[in-house]
């Protein structure tokens, strides 16, 4: 038997070897390829004249007011400060505004009130925090490599920390795809955005280092193409696209922009602060490293080289291509007005703040995707990131002080149920989207409203307690509980994400695995997730905290719900809601925990908590 084994390890050793001279016979690129709106050029998209008079804020408006009026509907009202100003504190920064900050947005007369709102959170160092968290999903970021073994990876915060870094300096969106691309080619800080190439699975225990490379690549390429283009190319890693025009060979060689560069050790980084480690990018000093084309996705039937080039679909009619590097790849991405590389871009965008795409899934804007709803106003987003110096802040802000952005998200009577039956999925966004928090925001929530929260950033991942009935059943030092108990209110972009154990909150509410790119997260509804918020330690722990908050030594029951309501939902209670509070806080306790700990469980639990109009 050990002697079968070796061999079956040494023929898979030659078969590594081998070299198959198989002909590429790529389908062309035909004229009804490129007819697909995905990947036009851009068009001149001019501003729409329409009849609407009155609350059209800037050009986005004007897009979706004429689509409106093909309807005979019209945007909706705006909505009333304190709707507003959640929104945007949840939306920008993942955490409530206070009562006493939306009593003073109430009273702020100033014409630009609204605008001077957005500006202050942009500019807040929590901005940074919040989004970096969409832009980890789309990393598939985490601190293990994940299958069987999910070892640790000691230095795969430094990604996380370079990205809530750039995302706070708002630096240019160019440079901010060149650096995670090449930033080993541009300087060392920049190297660590490379991270980002790396931060998908491994399996450094695998018996053949070649199978471990071709894994790792093939998934480096997917992520690129996805993130970047907009474009499925995994789907050609054995085969010829089904559906888009990509090919087996576009897929191998777009993946040689990659294969020299790879490195599985981490690397020693000279940066101001003295010498760091990291797992990054960084081309060998020796002999170049090919890329083969892959027969049938073996890695082990290896055909003839390719040479790094871009999908054909990408390149335009024109064909013209980047230079044979990874800075070149990035460069021509932003460059030439490139249609797949703005369009993903900025319909991410739109997809974050609105809480669904113009156009079909943001990771795949081919034939399986849909049409996008306002083509027109996707172009002219497209051009404006350029026009605008390529400032992500400066699109944001375009976006959020749209009057589509400002209109409520409920109404009543027959003019809202006219505007329901004529516009049923917003598709014309004819009224804002409800949202419901994601894990992330109703933990970091949460802890602020408790007065638990700690400040503390960057670093490596921390480890809060987990339930007795997780940590049973985990192995040794799968999860060790981080020392310094400051550590376990930090914010949750700083958890530790391990792929084969997601903090229980995260994955109840639909946190991505980190196994794949995630462009949209699914929003499951599940009788677990109201347990856990009711019944869960970490539940109770801040509740307690809470209702201690609010209820400061002798303090009148009346007071106490009043600061708690102000505390939860910036508002005062309701004559009917204060009346039935008080009436359940006069109740004889029938268990250990106390009236106005268990008052503050029920309104965690309520919809007005866990989602924002």
């Amino acid at each position: 038997m050990f002697l079968r084994c070796v061999s079956l390890l040494l023929l898979s050793l030659s078969l590594g070897q081998a070299e198959e001279s198989v002909a590429i016979v790529e389908p062309p690129i035909t004229t009804a390829d490129r007819d697909h709106w995905a990947w036009r050029p851009l068009g001149q998209a001019a501003i729409p004249r329409v009849k609407a008079t009155g609350h059209l804020a800037n050009p986005v408006d004007h897009f979706i007011a004429e689509k409106l009026e093909g309807k005979n509907l019209s945007l909706a009202p705006e909505a009333d400060r304190r709707t507003l100003i959640r929104r945007l504190y949840f939306d920008l920064l993942g955490l409530p505004p206070t009562a006493e900050a939306v009593v003073e947005f109430e009273a702020d007369a100033r014409p630009d009130a609204y605008e001077r709102l957005v500006e202050s959170l942009l500019a807040s160092p929590a901005f940074g925090e919040r989004w970096a968290q969409h832009w980890l999903d789309l990393a598939r970021f985490a601190e293990t490599d994940g299958f069987e073994h999910d070892k640790v990876r000691p230095n795969a915060w430094r990604y996380r920390d370079w990205l809530i870094s750039a995302l706070n300096a708002d630096q240019s969106y160019d440079e901010f795809v060149l650096h995670q691309l090449a930033g080993d080619e541009v300087s060392p800080a920049a190297a660590l955005a490379t991270g980002f190439l790396l931060a998908g699975q491994d399996m450094p225990d695998i018996n053949l280092t070649t199978e471990r490379r071709h894994m790792v690549l093939n998934e480096m390429t997917t992520t690129v193409g996805s993130v970047f283009l907009g474009l499925t190319v995994g789907c050609a890693q054995c085969h010829d696209h089904k559906s888009d025009p990509v090919s087996q060979a576009d897929f191998y060689r777009l993946r040689a922009f990659f294969e020299s560069a790879l490195q599985f050790k981490e690397q020693k980084l000279a940066l101001a602060g003295g010498e760091v480690s990291g797992r990054v990018m960084r081309v060998s000093t020796g002999r170049p490293v090919t890329t083969r084309f892959a027969v049938r996705g073996d890695f082990r039937r290896l055909g003839q080289v390719m040479k790094p080039a871009a999908p054909r679909i990408a390149l335009g009619r024109a064909g013209s291509g980047p230079e044979a590097s990874r800075t070149g790849l990035a460069k021509w991405m932003s460059g030439s007005r490139n249609p797949l590389f703005l369009r993903s871009a900025v319909n991410r965008l739109w997809q974050f703040h609105f809480g669904q795409a113009l156009a079909g899934t943001p990771n795949d804007l081919g034939r399986n995707a849909g049409k996008p709803s306002h083509p027109e106003l996707l172009d002219w987003l497209a051009a404006e990131l350029p026009r605008r110096g390529w400032s992500l802040k400066s699109m944001h802000r375009l976006l959020l002080t749209s009057a589509a952005y400002r209109q409520v998200s409920r109404g009543e009577g027959e003019h809202w149920a006219r505007r329901l039956a004529a516009d049923p999925g917003n598709r014309l966004y004819s009224r804002m989207n409800r949202r419901r928090l994601d894990g992330e925001s109703l933990r970091d929530m949460l802890l602020t409203l408790s007065g638990r929260v700690a400040q503390r950033v960057g670093g490596p991942g921390v480890r809060p307690p987990l339930p007795q009935e997780i940590t049973s059943t985990l192995l040794k030092n799968q999860w060790p509980v981080s020392t310094d108990e400051k550590d376990h209110h930090r914010r949750s972009v700083y958890l530790f994400a391990r792929r084969n154990l997601r903090y229980p909150l995260f994955e109840l509410f639909d946190r991505p695995d980190g196994t794949a790119s995630c462009a949209h997260r699914k929003e499951s509804t599940t009788a677990p997730q109201s347990l856990i918020l009711l019944n869960s330690g970490f539940s109770l722990a801040m509740a307690k905290t809470l209702a201690k908050r609010c209820k400061d030594g002798e303090t009148p029951v009346g007071r106490s719900i009043r600061r708690m309501y102000g505390l939860l939902f910036q508002r005062e209670p309701s004559r009917e809601e204060l009346h039935l509070a008080k009436r359940f806080l006069a109740e004889p306790s029938d268990g250990e925990v106390e009236p106005l700990t268990q008052f503050a469980l029920a309104l965690i639990n309520l919809n007005e908590f866990l989602f924002v109009d």
